[in-house]
């Protein structure tokens, strides 16, 4: 069933059809950019399009005369009250009352697919996001990240899109061997062994004691006394596995489960890296050649320049080649990198990474790997990075300091405990993400407008409440008289109606905090009709002398409760009925 807004960019689009048939539009005249959406000032009207501004170029023609036309053929609708020109060429429509009303059987007969879209066509998108070192559990500089990229695949999904959610485990670097190297020693320790303070450099953290305790019912006595090279790949290999357990069961509690887990040590184990080399060498996209001193400062005394295999990062925009591989002979992260977004660029479309505003000086010569691979490829591979500013935790007014190497931070399952997984994800969808945020324990939690999930999931549950006292009294929500509902309750509807598009746009510009931003709207606005009944009882939702108005305005009730819950639902928030 059509939406408002899909069946007026169809109408639009069909005068426009009928202009290029008619030789006054050139043919073939893309019309992409067309848009149909709210007027920025509502008293304007219901819709306005920019069909005439953007068109008015190919048409050698100013958007003024082009806007008459346009609405001297929009006139035959009879469903569209009146067509006006504003500015330099924009047109306004208001509509037929019962157009708005409309909607609300598309909301009915869509449910749980309402402001689905078909946008994204089957195109395939891997999404990556969270991929922490296996190094400790999950905890609140994973948190945000977390979200945001879950958030954004389910937002993609519900475009239309065939979404992969993967994480990339950093299982080959150093750190991996430190981890090892700590649980040895708490494997000692569950040995009886008194194992003293922690040496430096090592991890700490309580979190390794049941991993040690493992290791050593699994192994027994066999490596106490043994040198690091009898145990040290056996122990990396168990503690990332035993690590990776407990990552993922910390996502879970915030409602996160990813299709593809990503090994780095598979990658190299494979070959990958090579095999990216050769390919990168055989379309000059890889040579050998000297490393610059660095920029700005005087090089190390002990600095040589050194032949390097480097990519022509440089071809696609970043300021210098880059280094694939370090003067030892190992993989350099960029070149394990690059890698490993060759082999996902084989397996999708189009590539999403979530990372941390500290990778901020990878993004560059990354995407240039991208672009290399889409040149060397013969297609092309949108790839976006979004950056995910960090998240910092007060307590009492005071921030709380995290540390993973002393052990001392709050973990995702902390949070998750303390104040709910529907708080968490939704507080980490109220700010852009890469603006900073301050998450209060004291705030996140507050009955108040000024809390957003808790002024969002009010709305649903007043809904639920509203009809559970109506069945009480025998009314029944019911579209047979919605001519009833007056100017207040189309406005619901028409802010309704927007949902739909506001999926395709955050989908469109890869940002899920707008449906966040979106159901607040929609929740103030829900909440303030409700309070005019506090004054006029003939504004309430239940009228007990006037049935048929009653049952019009709990079918608008049903109607706004499913909008909320399908946008909770792309967010992983619970649409509650109680409060």
């Amino acid at each position: 069933m059509e939406t408002v807004y899909a069946a007026y960019a169809a109408k639009i689009d069909a005068v426009l059809a009928a202009m290029e048939a008619e030789g006054t539009l050139p043919a073939d005249t893309s019309r992409a950019n067309v848009t149909v959406e709210p007027p920025r000032d509502p008293s304007h009207g219901d819709l306005a399009t920019n069909a005439a501004m953007v068109l008015a170029k190919p048409a050698k023609t100013n958007p003024r005369a082009l806007a008459e036309a346009i609405v001297a053929k929009l006139a035959a609708d009879s469903t569209i009250l009146s067509a006006e020109i504003a500015g330099p060429g924009f047109i306004n429509l208001r509509l037929n009352a019962q157009v708005w009303l409309s909607e609300l059987a598309a909301i009915a007969a869509l449910g749980d697919k309402y402001g689905a879209s078909s946008m994204g066509e089957g195109t395939r998108v891997n999404v990556e996001y969270v991929s922490a070192n296996p190094t400790g559990p999950m905890h609140m500089g994973h948190c945000r990240g977390a979200v945001v990229g879950d958030a954004l695949a389910s937002l993609l999904s519900f475009a239309g899109y065939d979404v992969t959610r993967e994480y990339y485990i950093n299982d080959a670097g150093g750190q991996v061997d430190v981890l090892a190297r700590s649980a040895y020693l708490r494997y000692l320790e569950a040995l009886g062994e008194d194992i003293g303070e922690i040496p430096e450099g090592l991890y700490p953290g309580d979190y390794l004691k049941p991993i040690g305790a493992y290791l050593a019912q699994e192994l027994g006595e066999k490596y106490r006394d043994q040198p690091e090279e009898e145990w040290l790949a056996i122990f990396r290999a168990e503690t990332v596995e035993k690590m990776m357990d407990l990552i993922k069961s910390d996502l879970s509690l915030l409602g996160i489960q990813h299709d593809v887990f990503a090994s780095e040590a598979a990658l190299h184990a494979a070959g990958k890296p090579d095999a990216a080399e050769a390919w990168l060498r055989e379309h000059d996209l890889v040579y050998d050649g000297v490393l610059e001193a660095p920029k700005g400062k005087a090089p190390p005394e002990d600095w040589e320049p050194v032949e390097l295999p480097l990519f022509r990062s440089t071809r696609f925009g970043d300021d210098q080649d880059r280094p694939i591989k370090k003067s030892n002979g190992a993989w350099t992260y960029f070149g394990a990198d690059l890698a490993y977004h060759m082999q996902k660029a084989d397996e999708a479309d189009a590539l999403i990474d979530i990372w941390g505003a500290d990778h901020a000086g990878t993004v560059k010569r990354i995407k240039a790997a991208v672009a290399a691979l889409s040149e060397g490829q013969g297609k092309t591979i949108p790839f976006d990075v979004k950056l995910v500013q960090m998240v910092q935790l007060m307590r009492a007014g005071e921030p709380v300091k995290m540390s993973k190497r002393s052990g001392n931070f709050i973990t995702i399952a902390d949070m998750v405990e303390e104040v709910g997984k529907d708080v968490v994800r939704f507080t980490m969808l109220t700010r852009k993400p890469e603006a900073q945020m301050d998450f209060d324990f004291a705030k996140v939690v507050e009955a108040s407008k000024d809390n957003p999930v808790f002024y969002v999931q009010y709305a649903h549950a007043r809904i639920h409440s509203t009809l559970r006292k109506a069945a009480a009294e025998n009314f029944a929500p019911s579209d047979a008289n919605l001519a009833a509902l007056g100017e207040e309750e189309r406005a619901l509807v028409q802010l309704a109606a927007q949902f739909p598009r506001e999926v395709e746009s955050a989908a469109k510009a890869r940002e899920p905090h707008r449906i966040a931003f979106y159901l607040y709207d929609l929740a103030g606005a829900f909440h303030a009709y409700w309070n005019l009944g506090n004054d006029n009882p003939e504004k309430r939702f239940i009228v007990a002398q006037d049935k048929s108005l009653t049952e019009a305005r709990l079918f608008l009730a049903q109607r706004l409760g499913q909008v909320v819950r399908n946008g909770l639902r792309i967010l992983g928030v619970e649409a509650v009925e109680e409060m």
